[in-house]
């Protein structure tokens, strides 16, 4: 054993003092401190250091029970009594905490607490314990799991901590401010200034809080405001330490002398009833640590440095006989603390250890403790190996907890009963194309359920006019069944299909033949997929929203017009909606309102997807129309007729979608009150009539807007409570009429089913009941009905069925306030300009010749089309899903497809498909029910600015400031681009991003060992690299970004990616942190203005990153060293062959990866002349795949094989 460590002055002290020594050790140690401990070539212990067992205490004096080591040679810095358990804590000058338990001093917990600082002080609560370092606050728990970890400001020094009451704290240092720290929310609440500022030492009682300083002086501050209320000026040196008890404060320090600081042997004491000093307490010893002991009398105990402890009265006078000496392994007593219980002492030396000192053989150091927990023992090693490679291995050998009670899954047979589950019932897709030869049917699979797997159900669906709750089980019942429904394929709710290359091989063109892009599913609350499409396909939302951006971190309006530039760029390739997802589900009023869905209750289907969608409709308005609030109104609005309307406080969404209103409250006494208000949408009121009374679209719309209920408010004539007549008038309409249908439950389902059932016999007898019930000839014969007024019919009985929604209202303003709201065919325009200009053939011509538009601004009538239905579907085989009907104007298909005509198409997630335009107002209340509607002024888009203009500046390419406290202490990785290095089009990038996973991905195994994946994994990025591709400062990186996240990350990846825990935390982390938005900005920019992207798959990059590149801009080394239908090589590889480097060794850097991206671009260029020839290239690429099925694809070890780069097999290649 090593002890050439320990302090050689411990040979002062008299051998008396210590036991008999083995005469192998070192005189200078005690032996009991080192039984069965083991000590490393460094000297630190490994286990704890009890004493021997017999030591003999003395009734009612102090005298020492224990000492043990907590580290051998690291002085302890401070030592505190558990106030809820019977242990000691002790921290050390190496910032490690150890705990004791009970008298005896085993060793409870050791854990670090800090790398570098201190430990100053500590404090017990119910849960676990505070650590105080110089920064630093950490909450463990006494097992040593980190509770919380709080980040102080690097400027201060603290050095004392308080609690004032359970969730409190008070934290206090050198600096001249107190800190109070909320426990529950982890949160600075409150800065007190302090006048003199080193606030080593804080007490409480019942009236004050008494604040120790540096200077020597004692504050007494007022526990609500934390005002002086008193100062003590004790010391004109410093103070060492005070303690207060009763009315009585004593207090310890230096004095200031000639030749420094000395140890004043006097206790300055005070009286605080009369805030006056009283005789001063002269002792024998140099107090540097004084505590009250109340036990009988007011015992104090003054400790020096060098072990004198003595007790006296405070008001008394000290007695020399009242000394004894602490024995210390060390020259020094650095920390000293008392029990709750007063029955213990425990010092800390200077060397590592700590003693013990009790007045009673079995002390306990509180009142009333509870009982600790205990790690379980392990009894692994004690078992015997089991061989389960045998066949005949008897179970009994698994041991097994031997227990005369009862059982948990012992049931009594009372409480338990077989219960079978009921067999499923046979799909009805089955039922329909089986044929039965003899007993036995047959019919094809209709694949709806993964093989081999029979989903039970074990309730019924919540929703209330479900109609598959129950599926006939035989063909010969099919036809009694007239509940049984088949949900067209279309409309039933896609999945996407994952193989092990993920989404690479996919086939999205079988689901959307268009150009327009769909959305998809996958992604955490992407319910919502279908309203973002209706509000990208209204024009003016669509340029207004890409117009929009600002500061904000999570800005809906700013994420959406993101998504809406994806949509535009598209051909046809899906979207994803995760970075607006993700800001929606940090606003605070989305999960208030439940639109936030656990993973759970998305993928099960429950909960009311109509009611939700509705909610998410009123929420998204109301939030762009927040967010866009400072936009200036007269550039982007250009019409006359709402002009008085729109406010230059207003937002463009103000504009779209606000109607105005007069809410008028009548009270019986005859008193009217009228107050403006205005709304984003309308909800739709049923009428309660039970008569059966069959009603327009356009009069229960107007029923809805116009609004009259009687309600109990508040009269001012009255002065109380009364009832009253709410009507609501409209001031002024709005371009886009949203509508709510509230069809939530089975009620409001027979109130449309009945209104289309009666408005397609009303059409069949207007036409005398001649409809074909054959679609083929039903034109014709529409043909021959002809129709009086022009309006041109469906073509067959079936386009007739379930239709009660008109394509076209009109609303007309009239000079009393009043609304006229009535169901419009384009038949009816010369029928209703008669009646308007009845008597007026001036006003009658001037409408003919000016058309619809300026016949609003003359009589104040305005005609809606309808442009998007979004309805529920309701299928039990593939759950609950939502839909569009969406008519797509004129200016995308120009946009997309070149031609110039209007089509309604339906958006099922990623699906598109064009449908008939009856389709998009047919609803089967059975299966396909309304949620919201849209309509809009005819010649909407005559009306606003349409031009985007790019919002995004080159300054976001310029320096900018990290979020990270600790960035500044670290070298800068990258060098952002001055103005003179903005790039250019063509200009070539270095890419490389890196990844962390929130979500692991759910998978399955399927009968035959394969794995299929369900859920892939939800993967954010945290780290993007950008470096310049061409002169001077080519490979040097502009970009280097460590992308903060608030969510909760799964997997760090670090062997892949390279990001270590603490990397995305800005209260820790040391690299250049921004948000998401502000890097999104700087990769948006360089895709504008053109430049070409350089990396190694860069697909998926952008995939997670949530952009959309051309693919004129993207040169991705994946695809461009690879051989078709052979396997991917990877970045690792291609390094090796090509350019002779070892790269990604341990882990994966960004920038290296993007340098490297860069050469093999380079080189690709240099094997391909520039890509003029094909075929030499192609022979290097097969000698690339060669080497690499020899090794095993595998780069070998730094002292295996060298690159083949200068082999002769290589040369001759490149020679071709």
């Amino acid at each position: 054993m090593n002890f050439e460590g320990l302090d050689p002055g411990l040979a002062e002290y008299s051998p008396a003092m210590h036991s008999a020594l083995d005469p192998v050790l070192d005189a200078h140690l005690n032996p009991s401190l080192l039984q069965n401990v083991e000590l490393d070539p460094e000297g630190v212990a490994l286990e704890a250091l009890p004493v021997q067992e017999s030591v003999h205490i003395m009734e009612g004096v102090y005298s020492e029970l224990h000492s043990m080591v907590a580290e051998v040679g690291v002085p302890v810095s401070v030592s505190h009594f558990d106030l809820h358990e019977e242990m000691l804590w002790v921290g050390s000058h190496g910032g490690h905490a150890t705990s004791f338990f009970g008298p005896a001093l085993e060793r409870y917990s050791s854990f670090q607490v800090n790398g570098s600082d201190d430990i100053r002080q500590i404090q017990s609560l119910e849960n676990g314990i505070l650590f105080l370092t110089k920064s630093n606050l950490k909450y463990i728990a006494r097992g040593g799991l980190i509770i919380f970890d709080y980040l102080l400001d690097e400027s201060e020094d603290m050095h004392s901590l308080l609690l004032t009451d359970s969730s409190t704290l008070l934290i206090g240092g050198l600096q001249n401010h107190i800190l109070e720290i909320d426990l529950n929310t982890v949160q600075e609440t409150q800065k007190y200034a302090v006048e003199t500022p080193g606030v080593t030492i804080m007490r409480q009682t019942n009236r004050f809080f008494f604040c120790g300083h540096t200077s020597g002086k004692v504050s007494l501050r007022d526990l609500r405001t934390f005002k002086v209320e008193h100062e003590f000026d004790a010391f004109s040196g410093s103070l060492s330490d005070f303690d207060v008890h009763g009315n009585l404060l004593a207090a310890c320090g230096f004095s200031s002398r000639l030749t420094g600081l000395a140890c004043d042997r006097f206790l300055k004491v005070y009286d605080l009833r009369m805030m006056r000093a009283i005789t001063p307490l002269q002792v024998h010893v140099d107090p540097a640590f004084l505590r009250f002991i109340p036990t009988y009398t007011s015992r104090l105990a003054i400790i020096s440095q060098s072990g004198q402890c003595q007790f006296c009265e405070p008001t008394g006078l000290a007695n020399p006989a009242d000394i004894f000496h602490v024995n210390p392994v060390g020259p020094l007593l650095m920390t000293f603390d008392v029990s709750a219980s007063k029955q213990a002492l425990a010092f800390g030396d200077s060397e590592g250890c700590v003693h013990l000192w009790t007045d009673s053989p079995e002390p306990s150091f509180n009142p009333y403790s509870r009982e600790t927990e205990f790690a379980l023992p392990c009894l692994v090693d004690s078992l015997p190996p089991l061989d389960w490679s045998q066949d005949l291995l008897p179970l009994s050998l698994i041991p097994v907890p031997l227990t005369t009670d009862t059982l948990l899954s012992d049931w009594p047979a009372a409480n338990s009963a077989p219960a079978p589950r009921r067999a499923p019932p046979v799909d009805a897709e089955i039922l329909r194309t089986m044929k039965k030869v003899g007993f036995i049917g047959y019919a094809p699979n209709p694949r709806t359920r993964l093989r081999n797997q029979i989903p039970y159900r074990l309730k019924e669906s919540d929703s209330e006019f479900d109609s598959f709750s129950q599926v006939t089980e035989s063909p010969v019942g099919r036809e009694e069944e007239p509940h049984l429904h088949i949900v067209s394929k279309k409309y039933r709710k896609v999945t996407i299909k994952y193989s092990k290359l993920g989404l690479e091989d996919f086939d999205f063109k079988h689901y959307n033949k268009t150009l327009f892009a769909g959305l998809e599913p996958h992604i955490p609350n992407a319910y919502c997929n279908c309203m973002i499409q209706v509000l990208y396909f209204l024009e003016p939302v669509r340029c207004l929203i890409q117009n929009h951006l600002c500061q904000k971190e999570f800005c809906l309006a700013c994420e959406l017009g993101f998504l809406f530039h994806m949509l535009d760029l598209s051909r046809g390739d899906p979207c994803q909606g995760s970075n607006f997802l993700r800001a929606f589900r940090t606003i605070p009023e989305a999960s208030a309102l439940g639109l936030i869905l656990a993973d759970s209750d998305e993928a099960s289907g429950k909960g009311n997807l109509a009611r939700l969608i509705q909610r998410w409709n009123r929420f998204i308005l109301t939030q762009l129309h927040q967010d866009m609030q400072e936009l200036e109104v007269p550039q982007a609005y250009r019409g006359v007729g709402g002009s008085s309307f729109c406010s230059s406080g207003d937002s463009v969404i103000g504009q779209l979608f606000s109607c105005e209103m007069e809410n008028c409250s009548l009270c019986r006494c005859g008193s009217e009150t009228v107050r403006a208000s205005s709304t984003l949408l309308f909800t739709l009121s049923y009428p309660e009539d039970k008569t059966g009374k069959n009603y327009d679209f356009a009069q229960v719309l107007k029923r809805s807007i116009c609004l009259e209920q009687n309600t109990q408010a508040w009269c001012d004539n009255c002065e109380k409570y009364q009832p009253t007549v709410q009507t609501r008038n409209i001031r002024h309409l709005p371009d886009i009429l949203v509508i709510n249908c509230e069809v939530n439950s089975s009620k409001e389902a027979d109130f449309w089913r009945m209104q289309a059932e009666a408005a397609f016999k009303m059409t069949v007898k207007k036409h005398g009941g001649e409809i074909s019930k054959n679609k083929e000839f039903a034109l014709a014969d529409w043909k021959e009905l002809g129709s009086p007024e022009g309006v041109l019919l469906c073509p067959s009985i079936e386009e007739l069925k379930n239709i009660w929604l008109p394509f076209s209202i009109r609303m007309k303003m009239t000079r009393n306030k009043g609304l006229d709201v009535c169901n419009w065919t384009d038949g009816d325009e010369v029928q209703v300009v008669e009646k308007l200009g009845r008597g007026e053939g001036v006003r009658e011509r001037s409408w003919q010749k000016w058309g619809p538009a300026r016949a609003e601004e003359e009589h104040g009538v305005y005609v809606y089309d309808l442009m998007a239905t979004v309805v529920h579907i309701l299928d039990s085989r593939t759950g609950s899903s939502l839909v569009a009907h969406i008519k797509v104007g004129e200016t995308y298909h120009q946009r997309k497809e070149g031609v110039t005509h209007q089509q309604w198409y339906l958006f099922n997630d990623f699906l598109i498909e064009p449908i008939d335009k009856h389709e998009a107002v047919q609803f089967d209340m059975n299966w396909k029910v309304p949620a919201i509607l849209y309509y809009v002024k005819r010649n909407l888009n005559s009306r606003y600015n349409l031009n985007i203009k790019n919002p995004i500046e080159a300054s976001v390419l310029l320096a900018e400031a990290s979020l990270a406290r600790k960035q500044r202490k670290t070298h800068t990785t990258f060098i952002p681009l001055m103005l003179n290095e903005m790039p250019q089009v063509g200009d070539l990038v270095g890419l490389d991003a890196e990844f962390v996973t929130l979500n692991e991905e759910e998978a399955e195994l399927r009968s035959d060992g394969t794995k299929s994946t369900i859920k892939p994994s939800q993967m954010s990025v945290a780290r993007i690299t950008c470096v310049r591709g061409q002169g001077p400062s080519e490979g040097i990186p502009f970009i280097d970004d460590y992308i903060s996240t608030q969510e909760q990350v799964v997997d760090y990846l670090t062997q892949y990616s390279g990001i270590k825990p603490g990397d995305l935390d800005a209260k820790i982390s040391s690299k250049h942190l921004t948000t998401l938005k502000s890097t999104y900005l700087k990769l948006r920019f360089l895709i504008d203005i053109g430049v070409k992207f350089v990396g190694h798959g860069l697909q998926k990059d952008f995939r997670v990153i949530n952009l959309m590149v051309p693919k004129d801009q993207v040169l991705d080394t994946v695809y461009l060293f690879h051989m078709p239908r052979k396997r991917m090589i990877s970045l690792r590889f291609l390094a090796w062959y090509f350019l002779d480097l070892k790269i990604q060794g341990e882990t994966h850097d960004s920038i290296e990866d993007a340098r490297t991206a860069l050469q093999l671009y380079r080189k690709y260029l240099e094997l391909s002349k520039n890509g003029t020839e094909p075929e030499s290239f192609h022979k290097v690429l097969k000698g690339l795949y060669e080497k690499g099925r020899k090794m095993d694809w595998k780069v070998p070890e730094p002292d295996g094989q060298t690159s083949p780069k200068n082999a002769a097999v290589f040369s001759s290649v490149l020679a071709l």
